[in-house]
């Protein structure tokens, strides 16, 4: 909420308590009023001319009434007498008729005053005045609760779709990087919204609508958004959960209310994100055949149909969940298109990086590919954190520039999560986390068919005590059987150095054992890699809409092949942990150097660790307490005794 619209609603509540008070007021003097007539004595004529007799009134009113100028209406004031002689002031009433004489008499005397009659608007007035308050107030407050999020609760069936108009989208392709492909898929759009009259004269049909389809954060909005930029053309932003409410047919109209307003803007461009939560196949799931969803659906095929693209107006839908869509939706003349948009490669991610730098400080000396080597499976989003968080952390610094180590800082803390040096520890949990880490990283270095080593460290970050990171030198799309297998075996290399190095065993290695079996159960049933189980896939993937995937999983094989399955994943397993051990016993030595460092510097980058492995220590001028990026890497392998190790080959990158 902006200060202005604050500013308003405190003005709103100042003029509501006004208001309140002033109604609250006026209410409480008529309940007086009506109070006070209420308890007055009702007194005959002989009564009262023996208190005025008696000189026991104190005061009162004579009022006239029109209809009999005779009659005469008093009220006022007497004091009664009690046998003790003591009394009370008490209210009294009358209507009568007074003598001329009498009445001046009254009149004379000082305590008596002639009111004039309530005329029939004042009597009116005064009737249906405490009505109208009442019926204000339920008004006000019926329709203050009636309001959610600022929208008036009648006007429900009106689009929530939010305009961009030309002069506020300020979104260009300039701002969009990582996704080439997909903008050149676009571009097309881009000059139709531009020049229909182009396409129209070659009969050419620009599609209706396209389908953006990705992981989140991959960038369809900003995409979407640049479109309408590029075309300087109106931009309607809506997500599909907000057709759905919980009046029924809500959904229906909103959708025919924003092609409504779409049509009255053109050319425009219709974007609607997280399309799934309205569009989902019908007739599964547990929904009804009136399901207010399915109605909703219905509504806009029917839009979509009924508009023409010479109208000017094209529909761009995002969803992460393709699979879960109806197929009409997905019919030519509806969404013609499907543009996929991928995780960015290691150069997408550098210009996505760049892209995001702009709007901040970086040092001359800051190497945005190294960052965007060590961010695979990185989406535009996470980018665009991560350098929020370097500029963060170089603000709590004090620094005038965002340099390298903040980068590598957030991208850990994005990763891992942030340094826990809190933490108490003991001696021997440190021991125990730096022997389990140095195994990590010896295998890592040591093995073939693995990536560079870029750090390990024994600084406690989230869940984890620590962590070894490998630095990919390109993005890997397809991984062999001796990636695998080398994975499996730097994973449980952790393991299998708590138990030589310090004769026991922790349990540290949880989530290492847990990545080795999924690793291993994947190469068995989805992959083929099982030369006793061969080339068969174990195991139906399917999903279905509505009901979770653990309610409907089918196994597809029998108990025997389970039984079969559970044995080749523990072969694998153990035949790695059986590798790991030897190539352990046979650089026993290095092993120990590292752990020893890792408890003095607590962070060690890979050309550290390869420099305890090629000298048996630290040269002087590197030796520092926390990773320093370097494009010379470990990207050369130390040779060793790999033909006394059992052939099995190796896995695919990602960091331990």
């Amino acid at each position: 909420m902006t200060p202005k619209e604050n500013n308003n609603n405190i003005r709103r509540q100042q003029t509501f308590l006004v208001w309140a008070i002033i109604v609250g007021l006026i209410t409480f003097l008529f309940v007086i009023r009506d109070k006070t007539d209420s308890t007055r004595i009702e007194l005959k004529h002989k009564d009262f001319v023996g208190l005025i007799e008696s000189n026991l009134v104190i005061s009162g009113h004579i009022y006239y009434n029109p209809q009999s100028p005779e009659l005469r209406e008093i009220t006022g004031k007497f004091k009664s007498v009690s046998p003790n002689g003591s009394g009370q002031i008490l209210p009294f009433r009358l209507k009568t008729k007074l003598s001329p004489t009498f009445e001046e008499k009254l009149l004379m005397s000082g305590k008596f005053e002639v009111e004039e009659p309530n005329t029939f608007v004042t009597n009116l007035f005064y009737g249906i005045l405490p009505f109208v308050v009442v019926a204000f107030l339920i008004y006000f407050l019926l329709m203050r609760h009636l309001k959610v999020a600022g929208k008036n609760a009648f006007n429900f069936g009106r689009s929530k779709a939010k305009l961009w108009t030309k002069e506020k989208n300020k979104v260009t392709f300039k701002d969009v990087a990582g996704i080439e492909e997909a903008k050149e898929e676009v571009l097309e759009l881009v000059e139709f919204l531009k020049d229909p009259k182009k396409f129209q004269k070659l009969g050419a049909r620009i599609p209706k609508g396209v389908l953006m389809v990705g992981p989140p954060g991959t960038g369809k909005t900003l995409l979407a958004k640049a479109i309408a930029g590029e075309a300087d053309a109106a931009f309607f932003s809506i997500s599909g959960s907000d057709f759905v409410e919980m009046f029924v047919g809500v959904g229906a109209s909103r959708v025919r209310d924003m092609f409504e307003q779409a049509r009255q803007n053109t050319p425009c461009l219709v974007f609607i994100d997280e399309i799934d939560a309205v569009g989902r196949s019908r007739g599964h799931g547990l929904g009804g055949g009136n399901d207010e969803r399915e109605q909703t659906l219905n509504a806009l095929l029917v839009e979509m149909d009924g508009f023409d693209t010479q109208e000017g107006i094209i529909v761009i839908a995002a969803t992460n969940r393709p699979d879960v869509l109806d197929p009409a939706l997905l019919r030519p003349g509806r969404f013609d298109r499907q543009i996929v948009i991928s995780m960015p490669d290691v150069k997408g991610r550098e210009e996505i990086l760049k892209v995001h730098a702009r709007k901040v400080k970086l040092d001359p000396s800051v190497n945005l590919s190294i960052i965007a080597r060590g961010t695979p499976g990185y989406s535009g989003a996470d980018l665009a954190n991560l350098i929020n968080e370097a500029a963060l952390l170089a603000a709590k610094a004090n620094k005038k520039f965002i340099t390298m180590a903040e980068l590598e800082e957030a991208r850990d803390k994005v990763r891992w999560g942030r340094e826990r040096r809190s933490l108490a520890m003991s001696e021997s949990e440190k021991r125990t986390t730096a022997w389990h880490e140095a195994g990590h990283a010896l295998a890592t270095v040591l093995l073939e068919h693995t990536h560079p080593l870029h750090k390990v460290t024994i600084i406690p970050r989230g869940q984890a005590l620590g962590a070894t990171m490998s630095l990919p030198e390109r993005d890997i799309w397809n991984h062999t059987k001796k990636e695998m297998l080398d994975m499996i075996t730097v994973t449980m290399a952790g393991r299998i150095a708590e138990e030589i190095a310090l004769g026991d065993i922790s349990t540290g290695a949880s989530n290492d054992i847990q990545q080795a079996t999924q690793i291993a159960r994947s190469m068995v049933c989805q992959w083929g890699m099982s030369e006793k189980l061969g080339l068969v896939q174990y195991g139906d993937e399917s999903e279905y809409v509505f009901l979770g995937k653990e309610m409907i999983r089918n196994k597809g094989y029998s108990e025997s092949t389970a039984k079969e399955i559970d044995l080749e994943v523990k072969r694998i397993i153990d035949e790695c942990c059986e590798r790991a051990r030897k190539l352990i016993i046979q650089n026993k030595d290095k092993l120990d150097r590292i752990a020893n460092a890792l408890l003095e510097h607590e962070t060690l980058d890979g050309k550290q660790v390869m420099e305890i492995i090629k000298f048996g220590d630290l040269h002087p001028d590197i030796t520092q307490t926390s990773a320093t990026p370097s494009d010379a890497q470990n990207t050369d392998k130390i040779p060793t005794t790999s033909s006394e190790l059992p052939d099995l080959g190796s896995p695919a990158h990602a960091p331990i």
